[in-house]
């Protein structure tokens, strides 16, 4: 089985494409990497295939923000430009720039 590219990257801000929610890339699994619980409680009509890359999002909707995970077909890019209201966001990235997030450089000494 071919591994695909990953169509979008760690700090990209995109949103759903059927449900009202978006939020920030903050992880990419190659191919499905949850539990089978998980994948058999998406309705069978809206499953995704799981030989495609999932994402690791902080996500928001209009009255909360959680962590979701999410198949790359029912991504898409968010465009409106707004950042992202998650309360970890500060602890993964260093702000925006250039409408994604920058990933927070970890400083040894």
């Amino acid at each position: 089985m071919e591994i695909r590219q990953a169509k979008f990257q760690i700090g990209d801000i995109v949103r759903h494409r059927i449900y009202p929610f978006r939020g920030v890339i903050f992880d990419v699994d190659p191919e499905f990497a949850n539990t089978e619980e998980w994948y058999d409680s998406i309705p069978e009509d809206v499953r995704p295939s799981k030989d495609q890359p999932f994402y690791h999002l902080l996500a928001e909707n209009e009255e909360t923000s959680y962590i979701a995970y999410v198949s790359e077909q029912n991504l898409l890019p968010d465009e409106t430009g707004e950042p992202v209201r998650h309360p970890d966001t500060g602890d993964m990235f260093d702000g925006i720039a250039d409408g994604r997030y920058v990933i927070k450089q970890v400083h040894t000494n």
